[in-house]
């Protein structure tokens, strides 16, 4: 991907070596200017990225409070700021010092892509208010939605648990083998890598992410002074930062955030291709496109003499909007092509499996559970795992929507009553 500009680097002194990266890059254009000049710049052009070459003056940070709203309607502009460790998180993704300039072209590529992303959303919402069909796009800051996985067991792992819980939503593994699962399992939006493993063992694992395309632009801290020669167009937003924990979870944050906004947009998008019927919240059914889904599958089930089963997911705290949500995505995750499923406002999660029979049903409603039991935890302090509850019913031809949903509803739900 090319890097279409324009691009303003900003910098007081010459940076002839970050110039020629990103000329090398394929940046077009690329638009020189000085701290000072900046403000006058952003009123005559608006650029499609930001770059502070230099760790940007304190009377800055009003600038760069104006090209982004996360939930505005102009596409994302990604400012990279390089820090001396010094630098607000909320400048911008943040770059070392002495980092390489192809690194900072990598992360700069990657942002990029959720510039082209975002750009592409709101081009189709446009389109579709156009036609009077708006679905919902979500709002607020995306770190609401943000979950980071803290791998690690040595001495620095209590305190990256509490720097990261404060801050977004946490996942704790006390093994890279079990990290591993749960980037596999899971909707994990950063990752960080405490101390206490073999640096050899960290190391491959790093390599087994960067060899795999899923985990291209996810945020990775590593912590213990690892280095290494990973490629960083594999691994644009791996960081190695030696020191405090607040202080790599700060380099953290931005990365996450746009990680989390791009989880946003990527399920937006399913929603639209879906013609509004995906909830872009949770990535399962809107209540409404359940109960038409439900009816004309029961429709069919009757018509061709076809098994039908519906199953209700209770948490043990339902009230716990994180964790419901959390548990929604990973179903969203799990259901095979030919099932249905919709969060219920009450929190429960219902799924409806198409062509199975009530046997049939227990057990891939048990695997779903089972995967809900071992990777989804109670908000805040209280970090137990949330065992649910699964209710299911199979559909009979004296049924209606209403009676198949009342009989695994206890009482019944929002979606059951509409």
């Amino acid at each position: 991907m090319s890097l279409q500009g324009p691009i303003f680097v900003v910098a007081d002194s010459p940076v002839p070596e970050l110039l020629s990266s990103l000329t090398g890059a394929g940046a077009f254009p690329i638009i020189e200017t000085t701290h000072t000049e900046l403000a006058a710049r952003l009123a005559e052009i608006e650029p499609a990225a930001i770059v502070l070459a230099e760790p940007p003056a304190a009377d800055l940070d009003p600038v760069m409070g104006m090209p982004n709203d996360w939930a505005g309607d102009r596409p994302y502009v990604p400012i990279l700021a390089t820090t001396d460790g010094t630098s607000p998180e909320r400048l911008g993704l943040l770059i070392c010092a002495d980092d390489r300039p192809g690194r900072l072209t990598a992360r700069l590529r990657a942002a990029l892509r959720v510039r082209t992303l975002h750009a592409t959303v709101l081009r189709r919402l446009a389109l579709i208010e156009e036609a009077g069909r708006t679905p919902a796009m979500p709002g607020g800051d995306p770190l609401e939605d943000a979950t980071v996985l803290v791998a690690g067991r040595g001495g620095s792992y209590p305190a990256l648990v509490v720097a990261v819980g404060e801050r977004a939503g946490l996942v704790g593994a006390l093994s890279l083998d079990a990290a591993g699962h749960l980037l596999r399992s899971r909707d994990i939006d950063g990752l960080v890598i405490g101390d206490g493993f073999n640096r050899r063992i960290v190391m491959g694992f790093v390599d087994e992410l960067a060899a795999d395309p899923r985990f291209r632009d996810l945020p990775i801290v590593v912590t213990d002074g690892v280095a290494g020669g990973i490629d960083p167009e594999k691994l644009p937003n791996l960081i190695y930062v030696a020191g405090e924990p607040k202080t790599a979870i700060d380099h953290l944050m931005p990365l996450l955030r746009l990680r989390a906004f791009t989880g946003r947009l990527r399920r937006m998008m399913a929603s639209l291709d879906a013609k509004g019927s995906l909830d872009p919240d949770t990535g399962l059914h809107s209540s409404d496109a359940f109960l038409r889904d439900l009816a004309r599958t029961m429709s069919d089930a009757e018509k061709y003499g076809t098994a039908l089963s519906l199953a209700r997911f209770s948490l043990a705290s339902l009230t716990d909007w994180r964790a419901s949500h959390d548990a929604a995505r990973i179903v969203a995750r799990l259901v095979r092509g030919v099932d249905f499923g919709c969060r219920d406002d009450d929190g429960t999660i219902l799924v409806a499996f198409t062509e199975t029979d009530q046997r049939a049903a227990h057990v891939v409603a048990r695997r779903i559970a089972s995967v809900l039991k071992h990777t989804t935890l109670l908000a805040g302090h209280d970090r137990r795992q949330l065992d649910p509850t699964v209710t299911i019913a199979a559909f009979k031809s004296h049924d209606t929507p209403r009676t198949l949903l009342a009989r695994v509803s206890c009482p019944p739900g929002a979606v059951a009553t509409g």
